[in-house]
């Protein structure tokens, strides 16, 4: 992961980064206990209040777009009665899909922090660079591999008791 990090910050170790991180993993378990994919996120604002705290909920909610991601930037929107969300940091344990990181271009978020990559569905920094590659009116500062190895051991457990 790291050679495909470029432009992109690699493993902040800001307190508060770790901080975020570990409360996205806790709503990532939840999301897990649910029986949804376990990928929490956090959303805060410019002066690092927290706005809103999501795991994936699209088995619950019948809802494709249930990403935690997508789930923490409509409530902070809703909050804050605006879609953009400038000067935001959005926390999450995996990094976004494509929906997911087209969605924080449009809010204007500020930074993204991640856990682990995605090879599969990464749309940051591993199929795809939405947000980073300046091609779209918008592009976050990355921070990836935070609390990458609990992040990635979560999934990974997640998917081997459901192949069972």
């Amino acid at each position: 992961m790291r050679d495909r990090l470029r432009r992109v910050e690699l493993m902040s170790t800001k307190t508060d980064d770790l901080r975020m991180m570990e409360l996205a993993l806790g709503q990532a378990r939840d999301a897990a206990a649910r029986g949804e994919v376990p990928v929490g996120a956090v959303l805060v604002d410019g002066d690092g209040r927290l706005l809103a705290t999501a795991g994936n909920n699209c088995v619950g909610a019948s809802d494709p777009a249930g990403h935690a991601e997508m789930l923490v930037l409509r409530q902070a929107a809703g909050i804050l009665g605006n879609y953009r969300l400038v000067g935001a940091t959005l926390y999450v344990t995996l990094e976004p899909c494509a929906m997911c990181a087209a969605a924080m271009v449009h809010a204007r978020i500020e930074r993204l922090v991640f856990g682990a990559a995605d090879p599969k569905a990464g749309a940051i920094i591993s199929r795809y660079r939405i947000g980073t590659d300046g091609v779209l009116n918008h592009r976050f500062v990355v921070s990836g591999g935070i609390l990458e190895v609990e992040c990635g051991r979560l999934l990974k457990d997640f998917f081997r008791n459901r192949r069972r």
